[in-house]
């Protein structure tokens, strides 16, 4: 799952199953949802791509029955989560400086937004805008991101950064003190954006912490890293996003070349010189769709063979079993009910 459109790294993935833990759900069993295994997390190359960090996240909400999680999980993320983001964004001289590291290298830590600083007049709005339709899991994602820029934003002012107010293109979900509580700003809903105001003042508010040769470092460690990530992004991304985009079944090899306009023969070059091929991309897809559809879908294992384009119900479960070593009615049977106690 260490692929190029990574959706979230490992440190937040970690984070999760921290508060999962303190929950009392169990962990294993809810990595293994998505077929996940518990030893994965502590491999730093690990990442969740888009199909799999939906599954996460809707098991995570089920289970724990706590429909606020990802603004808890938001709020357990310290500037330590970040990794060198972190580290440059404690060095920086100032929030605008801070807020210029985010823009860019948002996307080490998770692909599903991206931020942009509007200065307007008598308003500075930090804007967050997805970058995938996240259906489901929009609250629950754009809840966490918004609370860790929240918390980065205070942690590298030492508590000198003010927000005015954090804001949501949604409708309230029903815990809107729990939310201004976490966020420590008023929260509003059913706005035209989501993302946070500031006074145009704390754009330039110096940090303490700041220190030039640190940033120098973490920064430079960053732009290596984005770089690394955006070349590994070139070819198997491009696969997987018109997989993603077939709502039925997958389009073939031949089809998948003609919409990124190169030949079958000229895409399967590309994709061999990442060390991947088309049919590992179609391989891994369907596994993560089976297992979403099985554990988060009402759907039968014949209709969820027709979704992932098999003719053959057979075929499905042979395909089934050898990605996972049992059928797909074991996953089916273990799914948990949704938990009937207050959150």
């Amino acid at each position: 799952m260490s692929d190029p459109t990574s959706a979230l790294a490992v440190p937040y993935v970690r984070l999760i199953s921290g508060e999962l833990a303190r929950m009392g759900v169990s962990v294993p069993h809810w990595l293994g949802l998505s077929g996940i295994r518990p030893g994965q997390l502590a491999d730093e190359g690990f990442t969740l791509d888009v199909a799999a960090f939906r599954s996460l996240s809707l098991d995570a909400r089920r289970l724990s029955g706590e429909p606020a999680l990802g603004l808890r999980v938001g709020e357990a993320m310290g500037v330590q989560a970040h990794g060198a983001l972190g580290y440059a964004a404690m060095s920086s001289r100032t929030i605008r400086e801070v807020l210029a590291l985010i823009q860019r290298y948002v996307g080490l830590r998770i692909a599903l937004v991206s931020l942009q600083v509007e200065e307007l007049e008598g308003e500075t709005r930090v804007v967050l805008h997805e970058l995938l339709p996240l259906g489901d899991v929009r609250e629950m994602a754009l809840e966490g991101v918004a609370c860790t820029i929240r918390n980065l934003l205070r942690d590298v002012s030492m508590g000198a950064c003010e927000v005015d107010a954090v804001c949501f293109g949604f409708p309230d979900p029903g815990y809107p003190a729990l939310a201004e509580t976490l966020l420590r700003a008023p929260v509003r809903y059913e706005q035209g954006w989501t993302g946070l105001s500031l006074s145009p003042r704390m754009l330039d508010l110096p940090l303490k912490m700041s220190d030039p040769r640190a940033f120098r470092l973490a920064e430079d460690l960053c732009s290596r890293e984005l770089l690394h990530l955006e070349h590994r992004r070139s070819w198997e991304a491009r696969v997987q996003k018109v997989l993603l985009e077939s709502r039925i079944g997958f389009p073939s090899l031949d089809e998948t070349a003609r919409r990124l306009k190169v030949t079958p023969r000229t895409l399967h070059r590309r994709l061999e010189t990442e060390d991947t091929s088309f049919r590992a991309i179609l391989e891994a897809m369907r596994h993560r769709s089976a297992m979403e559809q099985l554990t988060a879908g009402d759907a039968s294992i014949e209709e969820v063979a027709y979704i992932l384009g098999y003719s053959d119900p057979a075929n499905f479960r042979r395909a089934f079993r050898r990605w996972t070593g049992g059928p797909p009615s074991r996953v089916r049977a273990n799914r948990d009910p949704v938990p009937t106690t207050d959150p």
